[in-house]
């Protein structure tokens, strides 16, 4: 299926920075559709305030409390909606400074974050800063391949969660970057890293056939492509089956609409990445059929 551009209005009063498809005409004669919205950010690094009116990349653009506003209207559309987040939430400004990342997590809690993945930039205070700023998260974090048995995190982290909304079980896991080399030993002590691609192909095995999920969602922060072997997230989507969206994060990669990969198979997998520092909110909307069939819209809404 070809990807198609198009420009789509919406109640969220929202400026569509662009969309795709994958082919929606081909089911919308069915009046049983279910309809599933996935709403999600990366890399806000800490910017709770809008840019400066006269800033040169981002004027007037972003900011917590017009985030919330947004998130409001579509839940207001669509009450079977999730918001994730692909990590690195902390670390760009003085409030992360001075608070140490309770004001991001206090914020998120507020705007009813479903998830969220871990980033480099989370463990900036170190491991039990991150650990600190927990009760403050009315949200889940997910972290497939970063093993927390020996550090004070374990058990604070689940590989995957499952989410239903309209009877349509979700499967949400998350995937982190390698660690040596961004981020100080000191800092994350004896948080293991295990290979993404591994991990995620026994995770996406168990969410499809232990968990029987119509959906299923990666949230990574693995980057969205390298000119070396380094994975990423277009490695992933061609190199696994059975992923639905890939949520990406850490290389700042603004996409006006998602990417269409092909999987192993040969089948379609979006990836969505909208930036950093809130300026961009993503959002995909799965149609699903009688028989199961999913198909997709993606927008990037701009803040």
């Amino acid at each position: 299926m070809k990807r198609r551009a198009f420009l789509k209005s919406s109640a969220a009063a929202g400026a569509f920075a662009g969309a795709g498809s994958l082919g929606l005409l081909s089911f919308t004669a069915s009046k049983n559709l279910k309809h599933i919205t996935i709403l999600h950010t990366n890399d806000v690094h800490s910017h709770i305030e809008p840019f400066e009116k006269d800033h040169s990349q981002y004027p007037g653009m972003g900011g917590a409390a017009r985030r919330y506003t947004l998130i409001e209207s579509i839940r207001k559309e669509n009450q079977n909606t999730l918001l994730l987040d692909a990590g690195d939430i902390f670390q760009g400004t003085p409030f992360f400074n001075f608070y140490g990342g309770e004001l991001e997590f206090k914020l998120m809690s507020k705007m009813g974050y479903d998830a969220a993945t871990i980033g480099n930039h989370d463990f900036d205070n170190g491991i039990e800063g991150l650990y600190a700023q927990l009760p403050h998260a009315e949200f889940q974090f997910l972290s497939a391949n970063y093993d927390f048995s020996n550090t004070i995190m374990e058990g604070r982290v689940k590989p995957y969660q499952v989410f239903l909304k309209d009877g349509i079980k979700i499967g949400v896991f998350g995937l982190g970057i390698e660690l040596e080399g961004l981020v100080g030993k000191d800092l994350y002590k004896e948080t293991e890293y295990l290979d993404p691609l591994e991990i995620a192909k026994e995770t996406v095995k168990k969410l499809k056939q232990d968990e029987k999920c119509q959906i299923v969602i990666c949230l990574s922060h693995l980057g969205y492509s390298y000119r070396s072997e380094k994975i990423s997230d277009m490695k992933l989507a061609q190199q696994t089956k059975d992923i639905d969206l890939i949520i990406g994060g850490h290389t700042h990669t603004f996409l006006p609409q998602p990417t269409i990969a092909q999987n192993s198979e040969g089948k379609n997998v979006l990836i969505n990445q909208v930036g950093w520092a809130g300026v961009n909110l993503g959002r995909i909307d799965f149609y699903l059929d009688d028989s199961g069939n999913v198909d997709s819209t993606g927008a990037t809404i701009i803040v």
